[in-house]
């Protein structure tokens, strides 16, 4: 019980132990680490460099001496878990999850584009089967699939032990969408939630972590697809989780799967990830497609609040896949074009705007700084501010559409080809 308990603390990110980064965006899923001795910039700082098979956009994800992600290789048709030593980069084991044709794509994303997740005890992925099965053959039989469309597939969430061996496998339901699957595991409690918006009867699933048994399901609006992981956390008095997607942006009890309250639009369609401020009490939500919208949302609400909970709204500096950052009073963000913005995140006032060239990664922010990496693999450390203030610039020598990962000091970045650890342990956390 004593371990179990400081393994909870571990994965809440407690500020008084070192931080494990366990899944989508980290322990509080908003991109922030609390720990420190993080480098400002890759020049000097490349302690290893592991070259991964296959390909995928998919974050790494660290718990204590392991790092996890996962690959698409194209040869084999296989959609892979490895599992890789911290110290080294060495991979530990590599583990075959799904077997399945390759499934047609965006130009932008990846067949392994949604990042694992973990408990201390289990891995657990997502992954696409487009496979035809009976229950695929009805849903396509008599369906006029148009140009550039795609007939639907299966939803694969499988669970993993620590040394690579398959726990449990499970397929909630069918997913379709020309862009391809995105759709990233989040663990609460004793729950693992997947968001499963597509072209079609769209849902959120909860499954038991022990078994992949479901636990509730919610059957999501308008039927179109997006790609947000929720961002779960303790707000306005209750546990809320909140997405956009779908034509709403919506928050859930993640206990229950019951809605709490909703606002119309402002789009159709949505990548990024919202973010919550503690400082302000505000939720942001950016997207997306065909319009362009950034709202600051009062998280009080109940039923629909369009027309009464939206604090400040501006169409400006938007981004549509990178997911923004919170960081003191500045809400930052940067288009999939690459203009940097940074807003007082209290009033929308903006403070400065940068061209960083084309991103799709996503923001992460550490001891007061925030990390901008863009396509072509620059890395840029920023100081939020009223003026624009790079602390440092450096180049990762790959193509970079992945989020970073940040712990003990050290950032994970997965490049178009390999693994890039930057930065020493820190013996201050290590040590803890």
């Amino acid at each position: 019980m004593i371990l179990r308990s400081f393994f909870l603390l571990l994965a809440l990110g407690s500020p008084l132990l070192a931080e494990n980064w366990p899944q989508w965006r980290g322990p509080r899923l908003d991109g922030t680490s609390r720990d420190s001795g993080f480098p400002i910039s890759a020049e000097g700082q490349v302690t290893w460099k592991a070259e991964l098979p296959g390909s995928g956009h998919a974050s790494p994800i660290v718990w204590q001496d392991r790092i996890f992600i996962v690959s698409a290789v194209a040869e084999t048709e296989q959609r892979v878990l490895l599992c890789l030593d911290r110290a080294t980069g060495k991979t530990l084991w590599q583990s075959n999850v799904v077997k399945a044709p390759i499934e047609s794509i965006h130009r932008l994303n990846s067949q392994a584009s949604s990042t694992p997740a973990t408990d201390g005890e289990r891995v657990f992925t997502a992954f696409l089967d487009n496979t035809e099965t009976d229950a695929t053959r009805l849903a396509n039989s008599g369906r006029v699939i148009g140009k550039g469309e795609v007939p639907k597939g299966t939803v694969v969430i499988s669970a993993h032990d620590f040394s690579g061996k398959p726990i449990w496998q499970v397929r909630p339901g069918l997913f379709s969408s020309k862009h391809g699957f995105c759709s990233s595991p989040v663990v609460f409690e004793d729950k693992v939630i997947v968001n499963c918006d597509h072209d079609g009867d769209g849902y959120i699933v909860a499954l038991a972590k022990t078994d992949g048994k479901e636990l509730w399901r919610i059957e999501r609006p308008n039927h179109t697809r997006s790609y947000c992981v929720p961002l779960i956390r303790d707000i306005g008095g209750r546990t809320q989780m909140v997405l956009s997607g779908t034509m709403c942006v919506t928050s859930y009890d993640p206990r229950t799967g019951k809605l709490l309250w909703i606002i119309d639009g402002p789009t159709e369609q949505f990548v990024a990830s919202l973010v919550f401020s503690d400082q302000t009490g505000l939720l942001y939500m950016t997207g997306g497609f065909p319009e362009h919208h950034l709202l600051a949302i009062k998280p009080d609400g109940s039923g629909n609040v369009t027309n009464t909970h939206i604090a400040w709204r501006t169409n400006k500096g938007v981004s549509y896949v990178p997911s923004p950052i919170v960081e003191g009073g500045h809400f930052l963000i940067v288009s999939d074009s690459g203009i940097g913005h940074c807003f007082d995140a209290k009033n929308g006032d903006i403070l400065w705007e940068e061209r960083l060239r084309e991103h799709h990664a996503s923001l992460a922010s550490a001891e007061g700084r925030v990390y901008f990496i863009n396509d072509t693999g620059t890395l840029r450390t920023v100081k939020p501010g009223k003026a624009y203030q790079a602390l440092a610039e450096s180049e990762l020598g790959e193509k970079v559409f992945a989020s970073p990962a940040l712990s003990e000091g050290q950032i994970f970045i997965r490049g178009d080809k390999s693994l890039i650890c930057l930065g020493k342990r820190s013996a201050q956390t290590a040590a803890r």
